[in-house]
């Protein structure tokens, strides 16, 4: 639902990927940000109209995403989706991070592009591109791989670790890779990725400095 810039590009990719895909939007000039000659089941209407629902296939959908401009739209329609048709993955992008929280214990996973493109601003303000590779929850847990420190070669894995902010998910080392356990320490040219919560970025960069008796 929603054939703005998101919505068109992610049609395209599924249709291009052989998936079956049909897109909804309240304009039909929306249709246009599809490429000419593109062809995609295009169905005028509100998202979250269920006679609209069901001309473009809910009741046999495996997915729906909900791209649309408004927050209300986006969360009545993927409820809808969610709880009276029963589709298995359903997915909303939600403007206000406000929100995003209150969604998602809906179980219904979303987007808070604005939450996410703020979290991938400050990241890249502070450190290597390198160091990033994806977030999750909307912006709120990010995945980092780091190549160790030489002052956190032979230090447990566990000195740069904190419950509930900073784990270490697993390390690459020689060629292959292992989950870390309690008594793990780290090596030359290890990489180590961990899952961090964005509010705590400062935290995890401080774990990551030199001790004292390292200086």
């Amino acid at each position: 639902m929603g054939c703005g810039r998101v919505g068109a590009a992610i049609t395209v990719s599924l249709a291009k990927g052989g998936h079956s895909v049909t897109i909804i939007d309240k304009r039909a000039e929306a249709f246009e940000k599809l490429p000419p000659g593109f062809e995609a089941q295009t169905i005028v209407g509100q998202g979250f109209d269920r006679s609209v629902l069901e001309e473009a296939g809910i009741r046999e959908a495996e997915g729906f995403v909900a791209v649309s401009n408004g927050d209300n739209s986006n969360i009545v329609s993927a409820r809808i989706a969610r709880e009276h048709y029963h589709v298995p993955k359903v997915i909303a992008r939600i403007y206000d991070p406000r929100r995003a929280d209150i969604y998602e214990r809906l179980s219904i996973p979303t987007i808070a592009s604005v939450r996410w493109a703020a979290a991938q601003i400050q990241f890249l303000l502070f450190h290597g591109k390198e160091e990033q590779r994806e977030t999750f929850a909307g912006g709120s847990l990010l995945h980092y791989a780091v190549e160790a420190p030489g002052h956190m070669v032979g230090r447990p894995v566990a000195a740069v670790e904190a419950d509930g902010e900073v784990a270490v998910i697993g390390i690459e080392r020689g060629g292959s890779g292992f989950i870390p356990l309690p008594g793990s320490t780290f090596q030359q040219g290890d990489v180590a990725h961990f899952m961090v919560t964005a509010d705590a970025q400062a935290r995890f960069h401080t774990l990551l400095e030199p001790v004292a008796e390292d200086v």
